[in-house]
């Protein structure tokens, strides 16, 4: 299993569209993650990975979890440290 040992969440602020924040994860002090985006979707935040765009217009993530148990471990993370920020934010 791997161990994620630091994550790190820059907050948008004053911008009115559905993204929140910008992350980025490390793995095993050795492997990093950067643009997983927060989006504030209808039911909540949740994490996109990073992904470009293709010649035909779609959305590729570059890098991705794959299997279930690890994506929700980074998105759990991701999410606290998001939640951490803005508190910090707001005090």
């Amino acid at each position: 299993m791997l161990k994620i040992t630091d994550v790190r969440v820059k907050v948008l602020t004053g911008d009115t569209s559905k993204l929140c924040a910008v992350a980025s994860i490390i793995i095993d002090d050795a492997f990093v993650i950067h643009d997983i985006k927060v989006i504030r979707g209808t039911e909540g935040c949740f994490i996109v990975m990073p992904s470009r765009k293709t010649p035909a217009g779609e959305y590729r993530d570059i890098a991705h979890p794959l299997n279930t148990e690890t994506r929700e471990l980074i998105k759990n993370l991701v999410l606290a440290k998001y939640e951490e920020e803005l508190a910090n934010q707001a005090a």
